[in-house]
């Protein structure tokens, strides 16, 4: 809750150079002041991204972190600005598609955010559709329909089958979880 208050006064006082002193201290000898300092970060990512978006360099440097709590808090601060530093972070989708795989579920959460949020943007549609049909080959059971439902509206007449094709395969892993199947259904009867 501090973490998150200090988030909203920040954003309240656009105040710039505290922006800049969490920043810095990301590379605090202490994790918990990390940890803190990324946490507050996202969460003003989320209030007010462009006080933040400046620091994609940096929070592309936290995804080699050796602490999960860093690596998944730079990927929630990098899905926030996606739209705010769209060159920088396609350039860097190979390592942020690499540090996904092997993440969290938070941090493939918000890989997929950063691909949908691209993927909206004419000049990185197909490049990111295409991670994205991967990312929907190997996602998690649980957020598989999640994922399917936000990149409905990047699919086209040139994309459309294999992305029923993806679905339609991927329907048998949900045969167990009724809920998740009828979403996966859903999904695949709209784009029909």
């Amino acid at each position: 809750m501090p973490n998150i208050a200090l988030a909203k006064q920040i954003a309240a006082n656009n105040n710039k150079a505290g922006v800049k002193e969490l920043v810095n201290a990301l590379r605090h000898k202490s994790k918990d002041i990390q940890f803190d300092c990324i946490k507050t970060l996202y969460e003003l990512g989320e209030l007010k991204p462009e006080l933040v978006a400046g620091y994609a360099k940096e929070f592309i440097a936290m995804l080699d972190s050796k602490h999960n709590r860093l690596q998944w808090g730079a990927m929630c601060a990098l899905s926030c600005i996606t739209t705010k530093n769209p060159a920088e972070l396609y350039n860097e989708l190979g390592k942020i598609a690499a540090v996904a795989e092997k993440g969290t579920v938070i941090t493939k959460d918000h890989y997929a955010k950063i691909l949908t949020r691209l993927g909206g943007m004419k000049q990185y549609a197909d490049d990111c559709f295409t991670l994205l049909i991967e990312l929907l080959h190997s996602a998690p059971v649980n957020q598989l329909p999640t994922y399917a439902e936000n990149a409905m509206p990047l699919v086209n007449d040139k994309n459309r089958a294999i992305f029923i094709e993806v679905l339609t395969l991927r329907l048998r892993d949900l045969a167990e979880q009724p809920t998740k199947y009828k979403r996966m259904e859903k999904v695949i009867k709209k784009l029909k």
